[in-house]
């Protein structure tokens, strides 16, 4: 079959086709190129009558195969199909038990080959699962899992802490059974409020810093940060019992009041104003019954807001120099006490106070604004969703962390099933879990010493470049993946729109597990991130059926056509039986 070698140039050699027939059996096989002792591997891309394409991929020595050549075969060298003996040497090793590999599934161009991949080079790098509707993303992530944790081998990875996002609740019945095998465990936390599904998502209020607040209120202008900043202060005053604190308490109430009555309002806006903050912020010093001794009688806050026939508050003056004798504090030298357990509802008194006290009530403009973050915080609060935040007892974030997945028993897979919730909350609840699980990962002293892998079923909806940056200066999943890997946070996506996500986030992936794709857009993305793939291989990959991949990047040592196996028990992802319901 193979005659001279016609032609080299870039990565690629022309060769005769010496039998002038084209059999497409040979596609994506590879062939050796035996030059003064080197073996140079290529692939074959293309035949036709008269000549055969061949991509140089790589070369075989005698520590195994390596990627890529610094010199291109010979012209006067032979060429011949590489021999089965060779062909281990870039799938991977054929012990689906060896702790050093991972199986993936069976060669789709080498009957009874298995292919694996580097173990380490593939979960301690960010990856990405891709392919269209249908084509078995969700099926691929457990049976790649599966072949982990379910393997006939007494050498299990008890150390590992997988957590998928799951949109849909798919993944419970894929994993549950890991619970039957010793010293292994999978627990599946449910957004669905009356614990039918399992244990509640559950995010502490008490958690929630100005970048999550953030999130979960939608900032939509970094204006409103210093609010949420204020808020978090507050929240500590109002909720603190400490007498020490109580001086900042009358201090912050008798600046809001001041600031309403020398507003330049009407005396009836003005009373009314002063009468709605002091009904609902109030110390036992300094309320709407708090006496002003004056020399020949004494009158109440409350009576001294009184209006005259004229529309004046004659001894207003009264409050105004009682509440000018209130030292003035700062706020920024409090610092809060461990162990300090607030609520939602907290927050929101925090909240409305804060707004009052910016002026809000004194501006239009600044209502329309800043207001729009206690609606927000109030729908909350009057949803279901508000259980996913009540949390009464104190724990610590790397407690938290660390009983997600070993409280009771280890636990190395949790799955967060965010189904019960919509698609915006979901989004916000996995942002912060990142951002908490990256905040842990970075305070260890021993770093890398308790790896976290994050997967993200419809990544697409998460990664996404959005407004983070603008608001916050970082996106949790941008800085996840280009700084997460030396700390052992490990991003995984699964998504069948790669050109939705962020290309920032996409480009630091390290392996790719492609299924059927046919959309260009994304298509061209993945041609762009690897070089050494012929055209024949995208053909492949639009009429992929489900389950058969291509799979490529550091953990392989060349990109490689893959069929997995069915996952046992399956998810349950599989697409709606539209006949037996309609002829049911």
């Amino acid at each position: 079959m193979f005659g001279q070698l016609l032609d080299v140039y870039d990565n690629y050699v022309i060769i005769e086709n010496k039998t002038g027939v084209i059999d497409s059996n040979y596609l994506n096989l590879h062939v050796v190129f035996s030059d003064n002792f080197r073996k140079i591997v290529g692939e074959i891309v293309s035949i036709d009558k008269k000549e055969i394409k061949i991509l140089i991929v790589g070369e075989i020595t005698e520590n195994g195969f390596i990627n890529g050549v610094v010199r291109k075969p010979n012209l006067s060298g032979g060429c011949r199909i590489i021999y089965k003996s060779e062909v281990e040497s870039f799938l991977g090793s054929q012990d689906i038990d060896n702790k050093e590999s991972f199986y993936i599934g069976k060669s789709l161009i080498y009957d009874g080959f298995n292919v694996t991949g580097d173990f380490n080079d593939f979960f301690s790098n960010h990856f990405a699962i891709l392919g269209n509707t249908g084509s078995g993303k969700s099926c691929a992530v457990a049976r790649i899992l599966q072949n982990i944790f379910y393997k006939s081998s007494s050498n299990m990875p008890k150390q590992a802490h997988i957590v998928l996002f799951d949109v849909y609740g798919e993944y419970n019945r894929a994993f549950e059974s890991l619970n039957s095998i010793n010293d292994m465990g999978f627990k599946n936390y449910s957004t669905k409020i009356d614990l039918s599904e399992g244990a509640l998502v559950n995010i502490p209020a008490y958690f929630l810093g100005v970048d999550d607040l953030a999130l979960l209120l939608n900032v939509t202008s970094t204006n409103q940060l210093p609010i949420i900043e204020k808020t978090l202060k507050l929240v500590y005053i109002f909720k603190n019992t400490d007498e020490n604190i109580s001086q900042y308490k009358d201090n912050i109430i008798a600046e809001c009041v001041l600031d309403i009555l020398t507003s330049g309002r009407t005396s009836t806006q003005i009373r009314d104003q002063v009468i709605a903050v002091l009904s609902r912020y109030n110390t036992p010093s300094l309320n709407l019954d708090t006496e002003i001794v004056q020399p020949g009688y004494t009158r109440t806050i409350r009576h001294c807001l009184n209006i005259d026939q004229q529309g004046k508050m004659n001894s207003v003056q009264y409050v105004v120099d009682l509440l000018n004798e209130y030292q003035k504090l700062d706020l920024g030298q409090i610092k809060a006490a461990p162990h300090f357990v607030y609520n939602l509802d907290d927050i929101y008194y925090a909240l409305e106070f804060a707004l009052i006290s910016e002026g809000v009530l004194k501006s239009d403009k600044l209502f329309d604004e800043y207001n729009q973050l206690k609606v927000r915080l109030q729908q909350i609060i009057n949803s279901d969703d508000k259980q996913i935040f009540n949390v009464t007892d104190y724990v610590s974030k790397n407690d938290f962390v660390r009983n997600l997945f070993s409280l009771g028993k280890n636990y190395q897979v949790i799955n967060f099933n965010l189904n019960h919730i919509d698609e915006r909350l979901a989004k916000k609840i996995t942002k912060i879990y990142s951002k908490l699980f990256f905040d842990f990962a970075t305070s260890l002293n021993d770093r890398g010493s308790y790896p976290i892998n994050i997967i993200l079923e419809e990544a697409h909806r998460y990664v996404q470049k959005d407004t983070d940056i603008d608001i916050l200066g970082y996106n949790i999943f941008d800085r996840i993946t280009k700084e997460g890997r030396k700390y052992g946070v490990i991003l995984g996506m699964i998504t069948q729109r790669p050109s939705e996500l962020s290309i920032t986030a996409l480009s630091q992936c390290s392996n790719f597990v492609v299924l059927r794709m046919f959309y260009p857009d994304d298509l061209d993305i993945i041609k762009s991130i690897t070089s050494n793939l012929g055209d024949s291989i995208f053909e492949r990959v639009k009429n992929f059926s489900p389950g058969n991949a291509l799979v490529f990047g550091v953990a392989f040592k060349l990109p490689l056509l893959v069929k997995l196996e069915l996952p046992n028990p399956m998810p349950e992802s599989t697409s709606v039986n539209i006949s037996s319901v309609w002829y049911k």
